[in-house]
C-alpha cells in the first residue's frame, strides 16, 4: 500500500477508536492510540493474512499481546473486512462478543490475550511450529511495555533465541507510560535493548508513528538472520489527540462530550492538512 494510503488510513482508524469508545463508555485510549501506526503497517503493508487466508496454515500469524487495547485491532481486522464495521456499535455491550480483550470468537484474531505475558510464548511455540514445517510464515507480536516485567516474557525470549526463530518478531509499543505511572517508576526497562540482546535477540529502534521506517523495518526482516527480531518501537501514549498525548489518566479513559467533539475536529485536520500536502 502506497504511503500516502497508510497514512489516511491512521488518522481515519484513529477517528473510528475514539468514535467506538466513546459509544461503549469503556475502553483503552490511550494504548490503542499508540499502537495503531504499527497495526496498519502491518496489515495493510507487511503481514501476508486476509479474510480469504485466515483458514490456511501459509496465513502470517498475529498475536496481540497488549489485549487490552483491542479497541485499535477491532478497528483494523474491520477495515481489512474481516467483520462488518457496524459490529463494532455493540462493542462492551450485553452478549456482544467485542469485549475489552480479544477472543477467538472474533473473525481475524489468533489466540485469547489479555492475561499479560501469554502473548510472546504464545507467538514464540507458533514461530517453531512453522520452523517444523519449513513454511515461510511470519509471526508478529505485540507487547506493552509495562508487560515487560512479567517473567514469562523472558522465558519466551530465551525459548526464541535457542531455537533461532528467526520468522519471529517482537514488537515493544514503548510509550514509557502504564497504568499507575511511568514505567521508570514502576519497573525500570532501561537498558532494554542491552537486556534483549544479551538474551540472543537482534534489537532494533523505531519511531513507532514513522509509517515509512516501520514498513521499512518489518518488510526487510530478520534483523540478523538465526536471530528473533525485537523492535523497540518509541511511541505516545494518547497519540494524534493533543491532551490525550502523554497523559496517564488516558490509560483507560472515555472522552466527554466535549472532549469526544475536540478529538474528532484535531483528526479531521489532520485530513485536511493530509489532503493538501497530497495535492
Amino acid at each position: 500500500m502506497q504511503l500516502e494510503e497508510l497514512k489516511r488510513k491512521s488518522i481515519e482508524s484513529r477517528k473510528k477508536v475514539i468514535q467506538y469508545i466513546y459509544n461503549a463508555k469503556a475502553g483503552h485510549t490511550g494504548g490503542s492510540l499508540s499502537i495503531l501506526d504499527i497495526l496498519n503497517v502491518l496489515y495493510n503493508d507487511v503481514m501476508n493474512v486476509s479474510p480469504e487466508n485466515f483458514d490456511s496454515n501459509d496465513r502470517d500469524r498475529f498475536i496481540q499481546s497488549k489485549g487490552h487495547s483491542v479497541e485499535a485491532l477491532y478497528v483494523v481486522l474491520a477495515d481489512k473486512g474481516f467483520f462488518p464495521e457496524e459490529d463494532l456499535l455493540t462493542m462492551c455491550q450485553y452478549n456482544s462478543p467485542y469485549i475489552g480483550h480479544p477472543t477467538k470468537s472474533i473473525p481475524g484474531i489468533e489466540q485469547n490475550t489479555g492475561g499479560l505475558g501469554h502473548g510472546l510464548p504464545i507467538a514464540a511455540g507458533a514461530a517453531l511450529a512453522a520452523k517444523k514445517d519449513n513454511s515461510a510464515v511470519k509471526v508478529f507480536t505485540v507487547l506493552g511495555d509495562g508487560e515487560m516485567a512479567e517473567g514469562s516474557n523472558w522465558e519466551a525470549m530465551m525459548f526464541a533465541a535457542h531455537y533461532q526463530l528467526d520468522n519471529l518478531c517482537a514488537i515493544l509499543d514503548y510509550n514509557k507510560l502504564q497504568i499507575t505511572a511511568p514505567n521508570a517508576d514502576v519497573m525500570g526497562l532501561e537498558p532494554i535493548d542491552q537486556k534483549l540482546e544479551s538474551f540472543g535477540w537482534a534489537v532494533k529502534h523505531v519511531d513507532g508513528h514513522n509509517l515509512e521506517e516501520l514498513s521499512n523495518t518489518f518488510n526487510n526482516l530478520p534483523i540478523v538472520a538465526g536471530k528473533p527480531s525485537f523492535i523497540i518501537a518509541h511511541t505516545t501514549k494518547g497519540k494524534g489527540i493533543s491532551y490525550m498525548e502523554n497523559v496517564l489518566k488516558w490509560h483507560h479513559g472515555v472522552p466527554s462530550k466535549e472532549q469526544y467533539d475536540l478529538a474528532i475536529e484535531e483528526l479531521d485536520q489532520q485530513l485536511q492538512e493530509l489532503e493538501t500536502v497530497l495535492k
